[in-house]
């Protein structure tokens, strides 16, 4: 885990957490329990966070429940990169179905991948009872990847507008495709995705 990089107020109510069941097990007593707790609060990254349970089971050794930024800093599998224009001709072969499998395929590796967002099966419901969702959620996800590996967000809910106002230029659908996807590709390039 990267010790540098900063931890959220979850985080550190997480590790508190972790801290009050060290001491009911026995392992602190309620002078160290108090200290470290507050150095829990005082934290500001996980090098700070990691030094608490350094004589522990913690985090670290996976015997009890890690805090919540931990997932980010050990993300699951990669997805796969899809070419654009495949995906487009797919979709237009397929009469449209394909946009279902694309929508299913690329939101549940984002959320194997991070454990976060709202994966394939749910992702699927909001396109059939609220499809202008789609495009804004799915630039929205991408967009945080990006985020919680520290980077900047090539795409973001905004990038939904392409899509809907956008479709009443006719190209606007396109060029939100091209832009969400290729920023989906480019993160699962940066991690050696091919």
């Amino acid at each position: 885990m990267e010790p540098f990089i900063r931890v959220s107020d979850a985080e550190r109510q997480a590790a508190a957490d972790q801290l009050r069941v060290a001491m009911t097990d026995g392992r602190l007593d309620l002078l160290e329990f108090d200290d470290r707790v507050a150095r829990a609060y005082g934290a500001v990254d996980y090098g700070d966070l990691d030094q608490l349970f350094a004589d522990l089971p913690g985090p670290r050794d996976h015997r009890s429940q890690p805090y919540p930024g931990q997932l980010y800093a050990q993300p699951g599998p990669m997805g796969q990169v899809r070419g654009t224009g495949l995906q487009i001709l797919l979709f237009v072969v397929t009469l449209g179905v394909w946009g279902y499998v694309y929508l299913f395929q690329t939101h549940e590796e984002m959320k194997r991948h991070t454990g976060v967002g709202i994966g394939g099966v749910v992702a699927l419901l909001v396109n059939l009872f609220v499809g202008m969702a789609s495009p804004y959620l799915l630039s929205q996800e991408v967009g945080g990847l990006y985020e919680r590996s520290g980077g900047r967000k090539p795409v973001s809910a905004l990038t939904g507008l392409w899509f809907f106002p956008g479709i009443l230029l006719l190209v606007g659908p396109l060029i939100w495709f091209i832009l969400t996807n290729r920023a989906l590709n480019d993160y699962w390039r940066s991690l050696g995705a091919r």
